[in-house]
């Protein structure tokens, strides 16, 4: 049987262990002591072959260049996000620290309280190295159906834009703008996704599989969603460090809403929707906002 270390113990980290536990012995830690199964310290973690990162996307430079140093780790990332002090894709972030053939990014729709129900789910494992890919596959229980794909910038675009689109379907729920303008506002979600990833070499057919469209429509259509509750925050005129206070949860989907529009002001890009997105959290009036949108 073999041993995973999970790193980040909070819900997603907490729901891949113990789905990872069905064919594997595996152990977790994360920066604040928790009273659970198989709970032990980052060193007796790092000493271990196969790792599981699920650290967020605003923290995890920190935590590479503080903590972790390589040792022929074999690491699966299970976060999703851009970096929005400096623009960077997390597989940008951890290429510094990881050789290429040796880490696999984790995509498709998944809530964490679902998967600890061993509820039906299926996932997509992401890498250059596909034996390595199908290593992670085979640690993953009956309940999750696993694919591999080689194409990590689509894996890594979608994941990450697709919670920018939750927070604009959170404010039109919000708004009670009806199902119409739901249907209408993540098909052009999707369509601006795939425009985005086009321009960092993603391939087109990412877009309306698991990494894709699957993870968009779970996440943009449920309060399960934390980005879908940000969404419902604004649109009830919270300010975005209320929204973040009483979420108590991190939500990727700001972090990534501003470095969308840090890159589309420096690359020239018309990203409409996360550009909405973006003047909502800084306070513009959501309905101004939607003027503006429709007129576009």
């Amino acid at each position: 049987m073999s041993k995973v270390g999970v790193i980040g113990a909070g819900k997603w980290g907490t729901a891949l262990a113990f789905a990872l536990s069905e064919k594997c012995e595996v152990y977790i830690t994360s920066r604040t002591p928790r009273d659970m199964k198989n709970f032990v310290s980052l060193e007796e973690i790092l000493k271990l072959e196969y790792l599981v990162i699920a650290i967020p996307a605003q923290q995890v430079s920190s935590w590479l260049r503080e903590h972790f140093i390589y040792n022929n780790h074999k690491i699966l990332v299970a976060a999703k996000g851009i970096e929005a002090s400096s623009g960077k894709f997390l597989n940008e972030i951890y290429e510094d620290y990881v050789p290429s053939k040796n880490i696999a990014f984790l995509s498709g729709p998944s809530f964490a309280a679902e998967v600890m129900k061993s509820l039906p789910t299926a996932l997509v494992i992401n890498s250059t190295n596909e034996d390595l890919s199908a290593e992670f596959a085979c640690f993953f229980p009956s309940f999750i159906k696993t694919y591999t794909s080689t194409d990590i910038a689509g894996a890594e675009v979608a994941g990450a834009y697709k919670n920018v689109i939750a927070i604009a379907a959170g404010i039109c729920e919000g708004l009670a703008l009806g199902k119409n303008a739901a249907a209408s506002l993540i098909s052009r979600g999707l369509v601006e996704m795939q425009r985005f990833g086009k321009v960092y070499g993603a391939k087109e057919e990412s877009f309306i599989g698991l990494s894709g469209a699957g993870d968009l429509f779970l996440t943009a259509s449920s309060t399960m969603s934390r980005n879908f509750r940000v969404g419902l925050g604004i649109a009830a005129g919270k300010s975005k460090e209320q929204i973040v206070e009483e979420l108590g949860e991190v939500a990727e989907g700001i972090g990534t809403t501003y470095a969308l529009n840090s890159i589309a002001t420096e690359k020239g890009l018309y990203l409409p929707i996360a550009k909405e997105v973006y003047l909502m959290l800084e306070g513009l009036d959501p309905h101004v906002s939607l003027r503006n949108f429709l007129s576009n």
